[in-house]
């Protein structure tokens, strides 16, 4: 006979569905990303673009840059002359 596995008492912790990006903006800084700004109407997704050819595709084609932007070095805090 195998021991049984020692049963956890513990209540199970219910888990909080992930909040997106455009709920977290509206309630952090009151911005609502699916309002328009020209006409006040609602914007909709229309498609997530996961291939990364399409994405350069289109990207290429809108004359926008394909690369990521070069990060700068860190740096530390200026430091101030103290008298």
């Amino acid at each position: 006979m195998a021991p049984q596995a020692a049963v956890s008492k513990e209540p199970k912790k219910e888990r909080m569905p992930r909040v997106d990006q455009a709920k977290l903006l509206r309630r952090t800084f009151a911005l609502d990303v699916f309002t328009s700004a020209w006409c006040g109407g609602r914007r909709r997704v229309l498609a997530y673009l996961t291939a990364p050819n399409a994405v350069r595709a289109i990207l290429e084609h809108l004359s926008l840059p394909t690369r990521p932007a070069q990060l700068a070095a860190a740096q530390g805090p200026p430091q101030h002359a103290w008298y």
